[in-house]
Formats: C-alpha cells, sequence, structure tokens
C-alpha cells in the first residue's frame, strides 16, 4: 500500500467523514442548504488539516442535483465528477504556478461565463498567498461583487502574507489542529476499515508524531504498514519512525538523576544509531518534563493531566520524587528554549549532546538549593557559574554576572579618615577626565567594616561587571552596543575606558553616556571612580584650528601665485581625519 492509496482512498467525501473542524463544517453545511453562499471563502491552517478536502465538499454540495442539501449525495454525475477532478464548473488552480497578473487576467475572463452544467462556478485557488500583489489587486474586484452564481475559495497556510483588502472581502475561516485524540480515532477508523490489527499506544505515538495535521498522520501511517506485519505494535512504530521507547526514556531519567553523563552519551549514540528524528525526540523530552512536573506537584491527581497510560503515568509518578521540583522546572524551560538552538546548529547532534549533558550536570552548575532559599539568613547565596567565550556555563568557577545587593551594615565607630591624595594630572595631549558629580571624592573611600557574615563587595570590579550593570538600567539599551567595542583598565583609582575609534570616543563623552556608566558604578562601588577616556590609537595628529591653517596655507608658494594671477583670496579651509 503507498501513502497515496491510503490518503487518496480515505479522503472524506461529505462534512461528516471530515475529522474536527466542526464550526466550519456546521456553516459550510447550512450556506449549502440555504443557498446564502458568500462571494468568497479565505480557508487558513496548517497543512493537512482538510482545507482543500472541505473546498471540493462544499462545492459538490453546492452543485449537487439534489440541491439544496446540508451533504452531497455523492452519487450523481456532478458529486461524481468534482470527485474525480474532472468537473466542468469546478475549476481547481494552483496559486504558486499561476500567480503573475497575466493568470489572473484569463481567470476574470473565464469568471463571466455562466456555469455549464451546475447551479455554481466555484473556483478553488489553493496557495493562494503565492499570489503577486498586481494579482491580487487584480483580484479585489471580482472577489467583492462576482457575477451571479460565482464563488471564489482560497486556501492558504500562510494568512499573513494576504493584502487586507483581499481578506476584507473574504469569509475567513481559521481552521485549527486536530487534537491527539481525535486524530487517533481518526486512525483507529482507518485501521478497521482496513481490517488491520493495531496497538493503540502506537496509533497514540503516530497520532502526537502528526502534530495535528491528518495528512501527516495518514502518511506516517503508511510509511509503518509499508512493513507488512500483522499487528501495528508501538516497537513497529518507533523502529520504522526512528523514535526512542519508553524504556530509552527511563534509562535517560535515571542518567539525569545520577548525573551520569558518559551513560547519557552512549544512549543518544544508539539513539542517533537509528536514524532518531530530533525534532521529534526534542517535543518527546519536553513533554516529559511536563509531565514529571505536574506529577512532582499533584501527585496521584496529577495522572489525569498528564494524559498517560494507567502503567506509564505510575511509573513517571515513581521517576518524579526522585527530583526537585525546582530541578524539574529548570529542566523543562532549558528543553523548551534549546530546541530551536539544536535544530539550527551546524552540528545538530553535538548541540543536542550538549543539551543532555548540561540537564545531567545542572544541580552542580546552578546551586538549586539556594535558589529555594535555603541557606542560612545571615549568608547571601551566591549562583557559582561562569561563562567562556560560547556563553555556555561551567561549574566550579566564582561568577561574575552581578554583584549581590548591599545591606546596610551595622554603624561602625567613628574613625579618623586618612588623607586623600589628589590625582595625578594627565600631561597635556593625554586623556581627558570627564566632569565628575559635585562632591565626589577622587578615590574610593576605604571599605567600612562589616559584619563577618556578609559579603564583601569588590572596590574595583572589572569591565564585564559594569557592562552587567550598564544593561540593568531601564534606559541603557543604546549604550550597550556601543560599550561592547570598548576596553577598560585602573590605573592607580581612575577607571580609563579604551575606545577603538573617535566615533566611539565622542559617544563616551556625552552627559547620557556618563550618567550610564555613573549611575553602575555607584551600584558596585562604594564610592563613584574617576573616570577617564584615553584618545583612540587611530585618532591621528590633533585637530587644528582654522586660523592656523588659513596662515600655513597663505605661506604655501601656490597659493600666492594663485592669488597674484587670479586677484583671488583664500574664502574657507577645512581639514580632514
Amino acid at each position: 500500500m503507498t501513502t497515496a492509496a491510503l490518503t487518496a482512498r480515505y479522503r472524506p467525501q461529505t462534512f461528516a467523514e471530515v475529522a474536527g473542524q466542526d464550526t466550519v463544517k456546521a456553516i459550510l453545511s447550512r450556506a449549502a442548504l440555504e443557498g446564502k453562499v458568500a462571494p468568497a471563502y479565505l480557508f487558513s491552517g496548517t497543512r493537512g488539516v482538510g482545507k482543500t478536502t472541505l473546498a471540493r465538499v462544499f462545492a459538490k454540495a453546492l452543485n449537487c442535483r439534489r440541491a439544496p442539501a446540508a451533504e452531497p449525495c455523492n452519487q450523481c454525475d456532478l458529486c461524481r465528477a468534482v470527485t474525480l477532478g474532472n468537473a466542468v464548473d469546478v475549476v481547481e488552480i494552483d496559486g504558486a504556478s499561476n500567480r503573475g497578473i497575466d493568470d489572473v487576467r484569463r481567470l476574470r475572463e473565464v469568471v463571466g461565463y455562466a456555469p455549464m452544467d451546475g447551479r455554481y462556478k466555484i473556483f478553488i485557488i489553493d496557495e493562494a498567498h503565492m499570489l503577486s500583489r498586481e494579482a491580487f489587486n487584480a483580484l479585489l474586484k471580482t472577489l467583492e461583487e462576482p457575477p451571479a452564481g460565482v464563488t471564489f475559495i482560497l486556501a492558504t497556510t500562510e494568512p499573513h502574507k494576504f493584502p487586507p483588502t483581499i481578506i476584507s472581502r473574504c469569509q475567513h475561516f481559521a481552521f485549527k489542529r486536530l487534537p491527539e485524540k481525535a486524530l487517533q480515532e481518526h486512525l483507529a477508523a482507518v485501521l478497521e476499515r482496513e481490517g488491520l490489527a493495531f496497538d493503540q499506544a502506537a496509533l497514540r505515538l503516530i497520532a502526537r508524531r502528526g502534530a495535528g495535521s491528518v495528512r501527516d498522520a495518514m502518511s506516517l501511517l503508511a510509511q509503518v504498514l509499508a512493513l507488512g506485519e500483522d499487528r501495528l505494535t508501538e516497537e513497529t512504530a518507533r523502529s520504522v519512525l526512528g523514535l526512542a521507547g519508553q524504556e530509552t526514556f527511563a534509562r535517560m531519567l535515571a542518567a539525569f538523576r545520577d548525573g551520569d553523563c558518559l551513560l547519557l552519551s552512549r544512549l543518544l549514540r544508539e539513539l542517533l544509531d537509528q536514524g532518531l528524528d530530533l525534532g521529534f525526540f526534542l517535543r518527546e523530552l519536553a513533554g516529559l518534563w511536563r509531565n514529571l512536573f505536574i506529577l512532582r506537584q499533584t501527585g496521584q491527581a496529577g495522572l489525569s493531566a498528564a494524559d498517560l497510560p494507567e502503567s506509564e503515568g505510575r511509573r513517571l509518578l515513581e521517576a518524579a520524587a526522585d527530583f526537585s521540583p525546582a530541578h524539574i522546572h529548570a529542566c523543562w524551560q532549558m528543553t523548551l528554549e534549546g530546541q530551536r538552538r539544536v535544530l539550527t546548529a551546524l552540528e545538530p547532534a553535538l548541540a543536542l549532546e550538549l543539551l543532555l549533558l548540561n540537564l545531567a550536570m545542572l544541580p552542580r552548575i546552578l546551586p538549586l538549593e539556594s535558589l529555594l532559599g535555603r541557606d542560612a539568613p545571615a549568608q547571601q547565596a551566591s549562583v557559582q557559574d561562569s561563562r567562556g567565550q560560547d556563553g555556555r556555563l561551567e561549574p566550579g568557577t566564582p561568577s561574575a554576572r552581578s554583584w549581590p545587593l548591599r545591606e546596610p551594615a551595622a554603624p561602625a565607630p567613628a574613625a579618623p579618615e586618612p588623607p586623600v591624595p589628589e590625582p595625578p594630572v594627565p600631561p597635556a595631549g593625554g586623556p581627558c577626565s570627564l566632569a565628575r558629580e559635585p562632591d565626589a571624592p577622587s578615590l574610593p573611600e576605604a571599605p567600612q567594616p562589616r559584619p563577618s557574615g556578609e559579603r564583601q563587595i569588590p572596590a574595583l570590579p572589572d569591565w564585564p561587571d559594569i557592562l552587567r550593570a550598564c544593561a540593568a538600567q531601564e534606559s541603557s539599551s543604546w549604550f550597550i552596543p556601543l560599550a561592547r567595542k570598548v576596553s577598560a583598565q585602573w590605573q592607580e583609582g581612575r577607571l580609563l575606558l579604551l575606545p577603538p575609534d573617535p566615533f566611539t570616543a565622542r559617544r563616551l563623552e556625552e552627559p547620557a553616556a556618563q550618567d550610564v556608566l555613573r549611575s553602575a558604578l555607584a551600584s558596585l562601588c562604594s564610592s563613584p571612580p574617576l573616570l577617564e577616556i584615553a584618545p583612540p590609537a587611530d585618532a591621528g595628529p590633533p585637530r587644528r584650528s582654522q586660523e592656523e591653517l588659513r596662515r600655513e596655507i597663505a605661506r604655501h608658494p601656490l597659493v600666492r601665485e594663485l592669488e597674484k594671477i587670479f586677484a583671488a583670496r583664500i574664502v574657507d579651509c577645512g581639514q580632514s581625519r
């Protein structure tokens, strides 16, 4: 049995046979019964949900010999002609192949003719979003006021590409994905009509893999049935479609629990050797974490919400007790966020392996107990992580992400402050100092004594810390791309900024940039230090004034000769960098 034979053999021929889309079926059936037909319809939705099928059923219901009727009879010559695709009054057009304005002009010429055999002339344009803008404009008037007995049905998977002027002239119906249970019942009905035995677990797997698309599910079913076995089993479906089994997920959960990276690598290698479908595997893994989270939080009451067989739900309920809720939640979120990165990576298998290893090492990378507030109240919990150049977390390195919030220190006895030396004056042509806030000391004040249980804040944060503090401000989104091009270093208590070019240096001198930097430093240091901007390496010689340039040019022999011959004078002079 080929895929085409299975899908064509069981294509619905009446409204009642179409799976799902109950609201759309009811509206179209009533329109056919009462003869209240709109000039144009727009069917939108993902692939394989019945857009073209319902368009053909609606065309048969309108032109049936027994019309007006809520359902086509499928016995008269007009219904059979539509089913075979050779009806004169039902024209199907491929929007991708007939997308130009000339095609629409020929269509408008045909629209003017009355129906030859049926009651209506119906034009079904599939993938209508492929029409060009000129073709849409040429179709506007025809869609709004077609001749009597003419109706258009536009089918598309991308309704956002339609001009609003087209959508406003159509009755727009959004087709929904089929629920997994409804899709499973549809597949079961097909297998019963074929006389084949099957396991419900296999149908559940194919329906989940179909992701709400009837055509995709039917194609997958035909692919599994092509193996030729007497009974459709879950093992067969997983083997043919390259899907991981429940035993694999059970071993994977044990590896996550124990932090066994070697076992995870071996499991992934086995799955890849079997032709693993990475996209569906990530969907199943995310669903696994979702079910674990619900069962961990609700216990026995969550078995119905998990929508799993009894035995599988019991196994997951036992496995959920091995993880903390924070661990499961973090794994669930990381899996969802990592799906796109894995599928779009240059090395998807390596990206997936990295994701699985991160899930296994998560308790060591992020101390989840500190996130739950289980530490002693006198200490401030800190996240021990580090990010390399590739942005991945590495365990065991002190964090440089952000400084903890300062808590008010206990009052300390007054002590005489040491004299603060004046900062050295930079030489002429050297770094230019930015204006400081009033009453700001030149050097950071000596840190006040703090209680022994409180973390000390470094007086001189590094540049990445300052950038993160800048990014935390609401109005600093424009400043971050500029500051990332800058390097900085501390010199005798001064923060020296090293811009790469003159433009960046001028932007750093703006008051708005200085405000962002001062606010960030105020949140990190006990007192704001002095800021300086070094001239960029490619700044070149200093700019000369107009008067200096004028005197130099006036002394040039060629300029003097020109002034003598043409009685000319110097009007303006400039300089380039």
